[in-house]
């Protein structure tokens, strides 16, 4: 048994997705969450920016004394993860490969779909994850800059965001993938908006489901799941202005945040 908390971080809120994943199929663990709001969004940045913001955050995780690290953002874990996990003598996971394995797993014609932030797409690790687990898919890619801004500001229906992914997910739809993976934490906020335009035929993957399976399945076998005779803690952090972290989290995870406590990194 190992009462230490898992943390789990992301370039603002999406990654509460994660987290109240975890929670909910963990429901004993302690968990420390947190959000680097001043430096998002993470897609635009080079690899080498994206490196050093992941350094610094599991360097502050680590302080924090955590057993496990789950990068829940997929321009970090595309650019940053293999690098974290050689230098740093913790468990570290990322949501490309949990993602990449339901979609193998959920497509049909073994044509899947990526959207995501540019670093994400450019870095090409959905594919080569995909890949890892069906060499024969077909994956299909698409930038998708301006919804993780959407749902950063609650914006998660309407015309302008119909429009939008409307515009993106044309080229996808044409190519007759029937699984879709939503390559960026924000985008499971915007489930209904994207299914109502691409059909019930397409499958949806979150991949906050699969990691959370991966992080109980890596604590169990080091034997390092926390008892259920304590009520959890959950601590939420922020780089920047908790006021929207407080507004907007909420939704993310499904219930109430309380307090979010404010550090300065680098």
């Amino acid at each position: 048994m190992n009462d230490k908390p898992i943390g789990i971080f992301d370039s603002g809120i999406g990654g509460l997705t994660v987290a109240g994943e975890v929670m909910r199929q963990l429901p004993n663990e302690n968990i420390i969450y947190f959000g680097d709001t001043v430096r998002f969004p993470y897609g635009p940045r080079s690899a080498e920016e994206l490196k050093k913001f992941v350094f610094q955050i599991v360097e502050f995780l680590r302080g924090e004394e955590v057993k496990f690290i789950v990068i829940a953002c997929n321009s970090a874990s595309s650019a940053a993860l293999e690098v974290a996990q050689e230098h740093f003598d913790i468990p570290i996971i990322g949501v490309v490969e949990p993602g990449a394995r339901a979609a193998v797993q959920a497509t049909r014609n073994r044509r899947i779909g990526v959207i995501g932030t540019q670093a994400t797409i450019l870095s090409s690790t959905y594919v080569k994850a995909v890949h890892a687990f069906d060499a024969g898919a077909k994956v299909f890619q698409q930038v998708t800059p301006e919804l993780a801004n959407f749902v950063e500001n609650g914006e998660l229906s309407g015309k302008r965001v119909e429009d939008a992914i409307k515009k993106y997910l044309n080229s996808l739809i044409e190519a007759d993938m029937d699984a879709l993976i939503l390559g960026c934490t924000h985008y499971p906020l915007l489930n209904k908006t994207i299914q109502k335009i691409i059909g019930k035929e397409v499958v949806l993957i979150s991949s906050a489901e699969e990691a959370a399976k991966e992080v109980g399945e890596m604590l169990a076998r080091k034997s390092h799941t926390r008892s259920g005779q304590k009520i959890p803690c959950y601590r939420f952090i922020s780089s920047g202005d908790g006021s929207k972290f407080l507004e907007l989290g909420s939704r993310f995870l499904g219930r109430e945040i309380k307090d979010v406590e404010k550090i300065k990194l680098g």
